[in-house]
């Protein structure tokens, strides 16, 4: 009996080289390193001829903050993933285990320590009075009971660690609890209780968050469990798998465009959006997430048009990866938005 897993650093049917596990790692490090210079450089770059003052620690909170979405993205997809894998016609079954098809090894224990981590510096954060803290006694922790943005650091820090006992448990699907407390958390800290509209506001932010966790970390776990299948069981499944996935994406990306522009539109009024896409901080890191989702959308509608149309169905894989990494940079963006001046004072 022979093996129909491909070898690590063998060619593929049309003959290109596949980069080995080491190197895939090491591609991997380097994408998420170039990220993460997004949100530290990214706060001076935007405010460079604005006028508008930068917080302190602006660069530090903003990459914190695309830890945390990065980490709510990656378990959220994994189980939106899961259940998807169950439902498609002719999956591979693990007779072992039962009914369900084998997937991927989990990332969701390290995606929660990596949120616990981020959750805990953006609270020691709030707790020194929205300042970076010089040292440990500069961090009033009984302070964070007496605020709402206290309160809901305190909950995210606490939903983590909740998420990732989860993630280890019996019944990892559980996690989703907690992980939606993150959710509601964020989208209640975006909108203080100042602005006008704040429910609204929260509302629109919740959509939009657990749309974009849905879609990325989704196509993340969709890619990696096609792998798997590949390797094991051949194309149908696989090609069946992403196809199930591509339709939900397109109402995910339907939904992330509407409360996005209803957000923007709400932080910018229409006569002055244009001037200030170009003119504030918070405007430019707009216009660079708005041009990066619709490559996103391009690389979507190309995956989906091979998905249909090309003889491999799985030559949608190629634009599907690129699609993974400039989704990347958008969560990048998306943290360095929260640690940058709102256009309008409230």
């Amino acid at each position: 009996m022979t093996s129909t897993r491909p070898t690590p650093g063998a060619a593929d049917a049309h003959g290109t080289e596949r980069p080995t596990g080491a190197g895939r790692s090491v591609a991997v490090l380097v994408l998420v390193a170039l990220a993460a210079l997004i949100p530290l450089f990214g706060p001076s770059a935007a405010l460079h001829g604005t006028g508008e003052a930068a917080a302190p620690g602006s660069g530090g909170i903003a990459l914190l903050r695309t830890a945390l979405f990065a980490a709510l993205c990656l378990p959220i997809g994994e189980l939106f993933v899961n259940r998807l894998a169950r439902s498609v016609p002719g999956a591979p079954e693990k007779p072992a285990d039962g009914p369900h098809p084998p997937v991927p090894r989990s990332w969701s224990p390290f995606a929660a320590v990596c949120g616990f981590v981020a959750a805990l510096g953006l609270a020691s954060v709030v707790a020194t009075g929205n300042l970076v803290p010089g040292g440990l006694s500069d961090i009033d922790v009984g302070g964070l009971y007496a605020s709402r943005d206290g309160k809901l650091a305190l909950l995210e820090v606490n939903a983590f660690l909740v998420a990732g006992l989860c993630a280890v448990s019996r019944r990892p699907a559980t996690q989703i609890w907690p992980l939606a407390a993150v959710v509601v958390a964020e989208a209640l800290r975006a909108h203080p209780t100042t602005e006008h509209g704040p429910l609204t506001g929260s509302a629109l932010t919740l959509v939009h968050l657990a749309c974009a966790a849905l879609w990325v970390g989704g196509l993340l776990h969709a890619l990696r469990t096609l792998r798997l299948w590949h390797g094991r069981y051949g194309t149908r499944a696989g090609a069946a798998l992403l196809g199930l996935y591509a339709r939900v994406a397109a109402v995910l990306l339907a939904a992330i465009t509407a409360t996005g522009v209803w957000s923007s539109l709400r932080r910018m009024p229409p006569e002055t959006i244009l001037e200030q896409l170009t003119a504030t901080a918070y405007g430019r890191a707009l216009l660079a997430k708005a041009l990066l989702t619709a490559v996103v959308a391009g690389l979507a509608l190309w995956a989906r048009q091979r998905l249909r149309r090309a003889a491999d169905p799985l030559t949608a894989c190629a634009p599907a990866r690129a699609e993974v990494v400039t989704l990347g940079l958008v969560v990048a963006v998306s943290g360095l938005l929260t640690a940058l001046p709102a256009p309008i004072r409230w």
